[in-house]
């Protein structure tokens, strides 16, 4: 599908960390990278990735994500691939719970 999300899609907005902006970002499902809840440049990468395993493309479900991953999500959770399942995973229960 190949989602592109903005800043200004987003429902929070998010702190920039410049010095690592150009550091290669989510990998995908197996990427062991530490993921950065507070860096714009790491959120958005994931983000697009979790929507398009979704196949959405609408802002309430993006909204969703962004509360999970803001409320819900378990500090234990850290690297970039388990992010993903995470927040996939109960996206895709609550969609389906609808």
């Amino acid at each position: 599908m190949g989602l592109s999300i903005n800043a200004s899609d987003l429902k929070y907005k998010y702190p920039k960390v410049v010095e690592t902006r150009f550091y290669p970002k989510f990998q995908g499902k197996n990427d062991s990278e530490p993921f950065n809840r507070d860096d714009l440049y790491d959120i958005i990468p994931l983000l697009e990735a979790v929507m398009d395993d979704l196949g959405r493309d609408d802002a309430r479900t993006l909204h969703f994500i962004e509360d999970l991953m803001n409320r819900d999500l378990p500090r234990c959770v850290s690297c970039r691939g388990e992010v993903f399942s995470f927040l996939s995973g109960c996206t895709r229960e609550m969609l389906e719970y609808r």
